[in-house]
């Protein structure tokens, strides 16, 4: 494949899992953009959010990817905020082919309260605290996400299953 996949989605919608499965199947790298930017700048992203804060951080994500949709052949899986920073979303879209694994609030809720890695944003919110953040936020980044050319449940689904719909909507 000549071109570049870009999994959109919010925090533990399971992109990067996808992505390791569906980049072998698809001829491409996988390149997780958190992973990227760590090894970049030799900082976690939970010492950029804490050091520097958010919207540094937003704009290291910015500038990486931006650097990674130079080259083609890489199935990236971004950050549920990447999209929704600058213009992210319109970059992602004219230099990729884009899904957005969409999942319903209750399940992200449920991905996120039972996650083994724990994500800057949510972890240290309570229960209902993280239900009323996966809710409002999602309301925020859902314009953005279903800019994607291509929309997919993640929902009841087993992530080889998800890849095999990817596969089979991807333009020849």
């Amino acid at each position: 494949m000549e071109t570049n996949v870009v999994l959109v989605g919010f925090s533990g919608a399971g992109k990067s899992t996808l992505g390791k499965l569906t980049a072998p199947l698809l001829g491409l790298r996988f390149v997780d953009l958190d992973s990227y930017i760590e090894q970049k700048l030799q900082y976690k992203v939970p010492q950029l959010f804490s050091q520097f804060g958010e919207l540094v951080f937003r704009k290291s994500e910015y500038d990486a990817l931006q650097e990674l949709l130079e080259d083609e052949g890489q199935l990236i899986a971004v950050g549920g905020g990447a999209p929704c920073y600058a213009q992210a979303m319109k970059l992602i879209v004219e230099n990729s082919f884009s899904v957005y694994v969409k999942l319903s609030e209750e399940a992200l809720v449920e991905r996120l309260a039972n996650s083994k890695k724990p994500r800057p944003l949510t972890k240290d919110l309570t229960h209902d605290d993280l239900e009323t953040y996966v809710r409002e936020t999602l309301k925020k980044r859902a314009p953005y996400y279903e800019q994607a050319h291509l929309i997919i449940s993640a929902e009841d689904i087993t992530p080889e299953d998800l890849a095999q719909a990817i596969l089979a909507e991807l333009p020849q």
